[in-house]
């Protein structure tokens, strides 16, 4: 059986959204937004959402998230000087780890222009051995589902 292949989603299929300037310096030589400049639009969706709600320190905290896999699907191109709309979900919480999967959509647009995913694992910001999620940071996440 040959896998499914990726499909554009609504904004239905998101939680919480978080408004992204594209800037000059996404745009390749192709005329579009370059391919990595989406995973920083991931990190930045995120890690913002979590510095709003008070559960992520990326200064002083104890715990702070590992990615350990990414992943992204391409429907549309984006390109400077669009607006960027993130929309924020989680698709599995667990102990230690969170799974988070994001749309990018054209501002206005129905549909995603990119989506996809990455895995945090929480560990101790020092020994940076896995801990379980804090429960602030649960009670956010569970938000998300």
């Amino acid at each position: 059986m040959s896998p499914t292949k990726p499909q554009a989603e609504p904004r239905s299929a998101y939680r919480v959204f978080r408004t992204i300037t594209t800037r000059w310096m996404d745009n390749d030589a192709y005329g579009h937004v370059n391919n990595v400049i989406y995973y920083s639009w991931f990190d930045t969706a995120v890690n913002a959402h979590l510095i709003e709600q008070g559960v992520l320190d990326i200064h002083q905290g104890e715990t702070i998230g590992l990615v350990i896999e990414t992943q992204c699907n391409y429907f549309a191109p984006l390109a400077f000087p669009q607006a960027v709309e993130a929309g924020i979900r989680v698709a599995k919480l667990g102990t230690s780890s969170v799974r988070y999967e994001v749309g990018l959509f054209a501002q206005g647009d129905p549909l995603t222009a990119a989506k996809g995913h990455f895995v945090h694992v929480y560990v101790d910001s020092a020994t940076r051995r896995p801990v379980p999620l804090p429960a602030p940071l649960k009670a956010v996440l569970e938000q998300l589902l």
